[in-house]
């Protein structure tokens, strides 16, 4: 079985204008979506498009209007040329938690026939119901190092400008991302995701849901509090500007390795 609960720590340090640092413990899951209805029926805290403890939907990534994921990615991949040949494609991500879920990220992965990893997908929410997604060809061997620029509002206190720098080790026994954001003038902010592969159970997710409790809900609350935090040192709000009109983008000029 590829699907796994990755078990681990995210953490972002801000650079400017002030410092702030936070960490804290969390897990997602990684879902190959040809295994989804299997999953779900062999898991019993664990379903597809319905109400569950744990539970994935549709609508919750990709198009966001209930189009089956596994499709969504084919249809990103159509102009770029690949050809999964049948691959599989994982996705990691927040699922829902007794029916609430926030993904600030959402990785996707499309693999070929052979095994080999032929694009990724980075899926970036906001806390205002926007999204934005790039796509990434893969032409090499991880470690990755994929850049392109921001142009989705995420954080009130950044202006929307600048670029991403992500580097990726794709999930295997772990997993880890570094996404460093600068303008010309500045480093901004980094921030780290990690995990450590554990078996996708019933028992493994009831001792996440005991030990790291209402998840997606304190995801939500603690990037709120920390807000609050960063107005009291005197961050300057940003007003919500527009969504961008392009939602997925093919990054094939700015992956850098």
């Amino acid at each position: 079985m590829n699907s796994a609960l990755f078990v681990g720590k995210v953490s972002h340090r801000r650079k400017a204008p002030m410092q702030h640092r936070l960490r804290y413990r969390t897990y997602s899951l990684l879902v190959d979506l040809d295994e989804i209805d299997g999953l779900t029926k062999r898991i019993r805290l664990l379903s597809h498009n319905r109400w569950n403890l744990f539970s994935i939907h549709d609508a919750d990534h990709g198009a966001r209007d209930g189009t089956a994921m596994r499709e969504w990615f084919d249809a990103q991949l159509q102009p770029t040329g690949i050809d999964l040949a049948g691959g599989r494609v994982e996705v990691l991500l927040y699922p829902r938690i007794l029916g609430y879920t926030f993904n600030p990220l959402t990785v996707w992965f499309g693999y070929r026939a052979d095994g080999t990893l032929a694009a990724v997908l980075y899926e970036i929410h906001n806390t205002f119901g926007h999204s934005r997604s790039h796509l990434v060809p893969i032409n090499d061997e991880a470690p990755h190092r994929h850049g392109f620029d921001k142009d989705l509002h995420v954080s009130p206190f950044f202006d929307r400008q600048g670029s991403y720098s992500f580097t990726l080790r794709p999930p295997r026994s772990r997993f880890s991302i570094s996404i460093d954001y600068a303008t010309a003038e500045e480093d901004l902010l980094t921030a780290t995701m990690v995990g450590g592969r554990r078996a996708l159970t019933d028992r493994n997710l009831a001792g996440v849901f005991l030990t790291h409790p209402l998840l997606t809900l304190k995801i939500i609350g603690g990037i709120h509090w920390q807000a609050l935090r960063l107005l009291l040192k005197g961050a300057r709000y940003r007003p919500v500007p527009e969504p961008p009109v392009t939602t997925v983008s093919v990054e094939t000029t700015l992956v850098r390795t």
